[in-house]
């Protein structure tokens, strides 16, 4: 019997275990789905170096679970269920001392890699604010800060810097001396966030982390956004990480890792829908000052994620699950590219807020 079959066992699934596979395209944790003969559930083993202490994820994911599950309607946005162990906790240490969970699993959905058309882009929109809704007045201090420093892009600017030093003496390509120039040169945007929250500016929420595309999933035969998955990084942030990690994933068609990193491109129209539909569910809950800064987090988190990427290649791959070496700095160049692409846009992007909060 496999690890993760006999771990399955050990959860409250309501039903004999048929099968055990692995499941998603995950970079973080490992994750499988478990069938029984009573349906699915999700099995996942959170990565403790993303996460040193999970047992904070999942207290963060039942306090959210409890607040917004009386809010939310029949129709409204679906979030996965805590499966409890058979002890009775949220969570299964095995013998090597792997934190495993249990999560209920969404039937008759899809996720996809890109945005096919307005339409979906609409849904994804629509589902952030809901989500950003239905979380307002959860008080972010309750709420444990699962990945300090997460999103604060001026640290992860540090450990690029830091790196990059680390490794100076290694032999660099077109691509890396490309990536290096452009992270270098950018020094001064990574605390503008920062700063405004620092200055009283922007206020700490409750917050997904993660909304990056295949973390929505889509009704099969409706086509609708139901739900929004992988709840690990929820915990106090700004709304701007949200919306920028979901921008940055849905406005860029190449999607995150194409054959060809020039395809990597900003779609202001799939920007447009999705800023649409997103404002349309949260313009009670924003301030003036929150729409003064959402161009400055379109651009800021690819960024950010490509300073990451570029981070771990510099490493030597030890965080990001790759495919290949150098995977991380083909990762690193198409943000990079997106990054350059909302630039050459920030009077349009600018313009198109202005136009929507009108």
């Amino acid at each position: 019997m496999s690890l993760e079959h006999s771990v399955a066992a050990a959860f409250d699934l309501g039903g004999t275990i048929v099968d055990v596979k692995p499941f998603g395209r995950g970079l973080i944790n490992d994750t499988f789905l478990v069938t029984t003969d009573k349906g699915h559930v999700v099995l996942q083993r959170i990565n403790r170096r993303a996460f040193p202490q999970p047992e904070l994820v999942m207290q963060n994911l039942r306090m959210l679970s409890d607040h917004i599950t009386p809010r939310n309607g029949a129709s409204g946005l679906k979030l996965p269920r805590i499966v409890p162990a058979r002890d009775g906790r949220d969570f299964f240490l095995d013998e090597s001392d792997g934190f495993w969970r249990t999560l209920s699993y969404i039937e008759d959905t899809d996720t996809f890699d890109t945005v096919a058309n307005r339409k979906q882009a609409d849904e994804i929109g629509t589902a952030l604010g809901r989500f950003h809704a239905l979380a307002d007045g959860l008080d972010p201090a309750r709420l444990h800060a699962t990945r300090p420093g997460f999103h604060q892009t001026q640290l992860y600017y540090a450990r690029f810097a830091q790196a990059a030093e680390r490794n100076a003496a290694v032999a660099v390509d077109k691509d890396l001396s490309w990536c290096l120039t452009f992270a270098r040169e950018r020094g001064g945007i990574v605390s503008v966030l920062e700063d405004a929250k620092r200055n009283g500016e922007l206020k700490l929420r409750v917050i997904h982390g993660d909304t990056k595309l295949d973390n929505f999933l889509f009704d099969t035969k409706s086509g609708r956004a139901v739900s929004l998955i992988d709840l690990d990084t929820v915990q106090p942030g700004l709304v701007h990480y949200d919306i920028g990690d979901c921008i940055r994933s849905a406005a860029n068609p190449a999607g995150e890792s194409p054959a060809d990193v020039e395809q990597a491109r900003f779609d202001i129209d799939i920007c447009s829908a999705v800023l649409s539909s997103y404002l349309a569910q949260t313009r009670t809950i924003l301030a003036p000052a929150d729409i003064a800064y959402l161009y400055d987090a379109i651009r800021l988190i690819p960024f950010e994620l490509g300073l990451r990427f570029l981070t771990d290649h510099l490493d030597g791959d030890v965080y990001f699950k790759t495919q290949w070496r150098g995977h991380n700095l083909h990762r690193a160049t198409v943000q990079f590219r997106l990054t350059a692409d909302i630039e050459k846009n920030e009077s349009s992007i600018r313009a198109l807020v202005a136009t929507l909060v009108k």
